[in-house]
C-alpha cells in the first residue's frame, strides 16, 4: 500500500520529449538541431548587466515580494511593446507571468474543466499538449499547412459538432509557430476571430516568436484583428508572449493582454502559484527595456537567425533533395521537416545519433495520429559552421536509415 494516491492526470505522467533527449546531448561533439533555445552569442550580456545594477539602484524594492498583476513599470514597458505590434492596450490591460506558458496554464484552470473540448493546431508545442493533458481537455486536432492553421477546416469541423462538444478554446502560435515556422495570413487570422465570435470559443494567441521576422511584411496580431471586429465589445482572444527568446530566456519574464474578467481570475489563480513574477527579474528587464537596446538586440538576432535558417534549408535541399519536405520560415527558431515514407523513423533517428546530431523525432507533437515520417529541426542554438556539419551527419543518417 502507497501513502500517495495520484491524481489521475500525475498516475502515469509523460515528461517533455523533449528534455528527455537531454542525455544525447552531453556525447563528446554532439550537434544539437533539437531544443528550441535561444543561441547564447546573441544575448546582450552587456546591456543586461547594465540593467541589472540599474535594477539594484532601487533599493530593497527589487528583492521585495510585489503586486501579483506585474510591476507597473514593466507593465508600462510591455504595453508599448503590445502598441508596436498593433495591438491598443495599456498596463492595465496586462498581467504578466513567468514565461508565457505560465499564462497558458492559468488560463486552463480559470476556464477549462475535466471532458472540454480545446482545439489545437496540428502538429502542436508538446508542453502545451502536456498541459491539455493534465487539465483533462478532449483535444480537438486541426491540420497545419503552409500558411499556419487551416482556418476553413477548423470551420468544417466546428460546423459538424454538435453544440454540447464544440471547444471553449483554441490554442495557436501564428507568428513562426514552434513546431512548423509557418506565419498565419493576415485573411486566415481575420476569418479565425470570426469564427470565435460566431461559435463562442476563446483564442489563446501564444507570441514568443513574432518579433523575430526575417521581412518586415508581418500580418497584426490575431487579437488586433479581434478589436477591428469587435470594438469596445468583449474581445474573445488572449494575447500572451515572452521575452525569453528575444532578451533571455533566465529572465522568465512573460506576459498576458486580456479581456479584465480574464485577467482578474488569472491574477487570483496566480497568487496561489508563485504569488508574483520575480521583482528582480522584472526591474532587469524594465530597465533593459527603458535603456533602447532591445531594438538592435532583436535585430541582431533576426539576421544572425536568418543565416542559419538558410544554412539549414538550402543544406537540406542539396544534401537530401526530394526526400523532404518543408516550408522555409520567414522567422523565428524552427523548420519542420517531413520525409519519405520509405525511410524507417527509428532507425533514422538511431543513424542521427551515431552520427552525432540529433533533432526532435515529429511524434512528439501529436496529441493523437502521429505523423511518424516527421522531425523538427531548430537552426537557432547551433552556429552556421556547426548547421553545415549537423546537415552532412543528417544525410548520412538518411543514407542508412533508407
Amino acid at each position: 500500500m502507497s501513502f500517495f494516491q495520484f491524481t489521475p492526470a500525475f498516475a502515469n505522467p509523460q515528461g517533455s520529449p523533449i528534455r528527455e533527449l537531454f542525455p544525447y546531448l552531453s556525447r563528446p561533439g554532439m550537434i544539437s538541431l533539437a531544443g528550441g533555445y535561444p543561441s547564447p552569442s546573441l544575448f546582450d550580456q552587456e546591456g543586461l548587466a547594465a540593467a541589472a545594477a540599474q535594477a539594484m539602484t532601487t533599493g530593497a524594492t527589487a528583492l521585495q515580494y510585489g503586486a501579483t498583476e506585474g510591476s507597473p513599470a514593466l507593465r508600462e514597458q510591455l504595453a508599448a511593446q503590445c502598441q508596436a505590434r498593433g495591438i491598443r492596450c495599456t498596463a492595465a490591460d496586462m498581467l504578466v507571468t513567468t514565461g508565457s506558458q505560465q499564462g497558458f496554464d492559468l488560463l486552463l484552470r480559470v476556464l477549462i474543466q475535466p471532458g472540454d473540448a480545446v482545439c489545437v493546431e496540428t502538429p502542436a508545442y508538446p508542453a502545451t499538449l502536456a498541459a491539455l493533458r493534465q487539465a483533462g481537455a478532449r483535444m480537438l486536432s486541426t491540420p497545419v499547412d503552409g500558411d499556419g492553421l487551416d482556418v476553413e477546416a477548423l470551420a468544417a469541423m466546428l460546423a459538424a459538432l454538435p453544440v454540447a462538444e464544440r471547444p471553449k478554446l483554441l490554442y495557436t502560435v501564428p507568428n513562426f509557430s514552434n513546431p512548423c515556422g509557418t506565419l498565419l495570413t493576415q485573411q486566415r487570422r481575420e476569418r479565425l476571430v470570426q469564427l470565435a465570435l460566431q461559435y463562442g470559443f476563446v483564442v489563446v494567441e501564444d507570441d514568443p516568436y513574432g518579433e523575430l521576422a526575417f521581412t518586415d511584411a508581418r500580418p497584426a496580431p490575431v487579437y488586433a484583428a479581434a478589436q477591428q471586429q469587435v470594438g469596445e465589445a468583449e474581445n474573445p482572444v488572449v494575447y500572451l508572449s515572452s521575452l525569453s527568446k528575444t532578451v533571455a530566456p533566465g529572465l522568465r519574464v512573460g506576459w498576458m493582454v486580456a479581456d479584465p474578467a480574464v485577467l482578474r481570475r488569472c491574477t487570483v489563480a496566480k497568487q496561489t502559484n508563485d504569488l508574483c513574477t520575480s521583482p528582480l527579474a522584472q526591474a532587469v528587464a524594465a530597465s533593459y527595456l527603458q535603456s533602447g537596446r532591445y531594438g538592435q538586440a532583436v535585430a541582431k538576432a533576426c539576421a544572425e537567425y536568418q543565416r542559419r535558417m538558410l544554412a539549414l534549408t538550402q543544406g537540406l535541399k542539396a544534401r537530401l533533395g526530394d526526400l523532404v519536405q518543408f516550408v522555409q520560415p520567414a522567422g523565428g527558431m524552427f523548420v519542420w521537416l517531413t520525409f519519405d515514407a520509405r525511410i524507417d523513423p527509428q532507425k533514422l533517428f538511431d543513424a542521427a545519433v551515431a552520427a552525432n546530431v540529433i533533432f526532435v523525432p515529429g511524434k512528439a507533437f501529436y496529441a493523437d495520429n502521429a505523423n511518424l515520417h516527421s522531425m523538427r529541426l531548430s537552426f537557432a542554438a547551433p552556429d552556421v559552421a556547426q548547421i553545415e556539419q549537423a546537415v552532412d551527419r543528417l544525410a548520412e543518417a538518411f543514407d542508412k536509415a533508407g
